[in-house]
C-alpha cells in the first residue's frame, strides 16, 4: 500500500474569519478520525490568504472513500459553506518518500 495525500486548496468567503473557519474544521475532527485509513491532517494558511487542508491516508482507496463520505457528512455542510466555491481545488498524490 502507498500512502496517499489529499491536498485541498481554497479561499474563504469574505464574511468568514480565520478563527471561525478553524472552529468549523475542528468540528469535523471526530468524523475524519473515524474514517478507515486516516493517518493525520494539517490545516494551514499562506500569506496570500489561501488555505490548504492536507490529509494523509493509508492508501488511495481510503482517500477516495473518505472524499465521497465527506460530501454527505453532517459536519461538512457548514465547513463547505465557508469556502468560496470557485476557489476550491482537490487532488490526491501518492507518497514516494517521507522523513
Amino acid at each position: 500500500m502507498t500512502e496517499t495525500v489529499e491536498i485541498v486548496t481554497f479561499a474563504l468567503n469574505p464574511d468568514v474569519s480565520a478563527t471561525r473557519f478553524v472552529e468549523l474544521s475542528q468540528q469535523t475532527e471526530d468524523f475524519v478520525r473515524a474514517l478507515p485509513g486516516f493517518l493525520h491532517r494539517r490545516l494551514s494558511r499562506g500569506v496570500d490568504g489561501r488555505w490548504t487542508d492536507c490529509v494523509v491516508w493509508t492508501d488511495a482507496a481510503a482517500a477516495e472513500a473518505a472524499a465521497r463520505a465527506f460530501e454527505t457528512a453532517d459536519c461538512a455542510a457548514a465547513l463547505m459553506a465557508a469556502i468560496a466555491p470557485d476557489s476550491l481545488s482537490m487532488r490526491h498524490e501518492a507518497v514516494h518518500w517521507r522523513m
